[in-house]
């Protein structure tokens, strides 16, 4: 993708997204903000849904967690941790090498499949399992700058920066919270059936997300 930024003699500037499938772009007649919150929400509703990584770490963590209520909250809590870190990678406060980050968000996928295994094991209350939204805030910063380096791409207008930051985090929150409630939705729908499909079903999802973050974990050590 990339981003157009056009600046007319009168002094306004304009912009918007072209794809590699869609390499065009028309000048309208004027643009406002409303243009830039439309562009960059879509936009964080495109990279959530292409971002395979953090939709599976969203899925372990609502696994182990299962409660509705602590779940909103762990989620909140990944949601706040993100939007810092995105914003201070996307200003240029902070600088994490991607294929570094990549390879961690990859490991705390692996991690949370780890505590699932765990969890049905007899163990004393730790942190996690009284308080999962300490992990969610924790792996949230790093997901946030995971997020970041796919904003990076297209860059940011230089007279919306805020703007196109909230933006870009509500169309990235909008998809993660769809993709919770169909989560949710799913795992009511497979309580009902019988006991032994659920617990099959149950422990192939676990091994299937651990054997991914392990391919990517190993693939994306290797490529720095």
């Amino acid at each position: 993708d990339g981003l157009v930024r056009i600046r007319l003699l009168t002094g306004q500037i304009m912009g918007g997204l072209v794809h590699p499938t869609q390499g065009t772009y028309t000048v309208p007649k004027s643009s406002g903000s409303f243009d830039v919150f439309f562009t960059y929400v879509t936009l964080g509703l495109e990279h959530i849904a292409s971002g395979f990584d953090h939709l599976l770490f969203v899925t372990a963590l609502v696994l182990l967690i299962g409660n509705w209520r602590r779940i909103l909250i762990a989620v909140t809590a990944f949601t706040i941790a993100h939007s810092i870190s995105l914003a201070l990678a996307a200003l240029h406060m902070i600088s994490v090498p991607i294929q570094a980050t990549e390879a961690l968000i990859a490991l705390s996928i692996l991690l949370l499949v780890v505590e699932l295994r765990r969890s049905g094991e007899w163990r004393s209350p730790d942190t996690i399992s009284r308080n999962p939204w300490v992990l969610a805030f924790t792996f949230g910063l790093l997901h946030g700058l995971g997020f970041a380096s796919g904003l990076s791409e297209i860059g940011l207008p230089n007279h919306e920066i805020p703007l196109a930051l909230l933006s870009f985090n509500i169309g990235v929150e909008l998809g993660q919270f769809a993709f919770v409630a169909a989560l949710l939705a799913m795992g009511l729908a497979i309580g009902r059936l019988n006991k032994n499909i659920s617990s099959i079903g149950y422990t192939s999802l676990i091994y299937g997300i651990g054997g991914l973050a392990s391919f990517w974990f190993f693939q994306r050590v290797a490529g720095l």
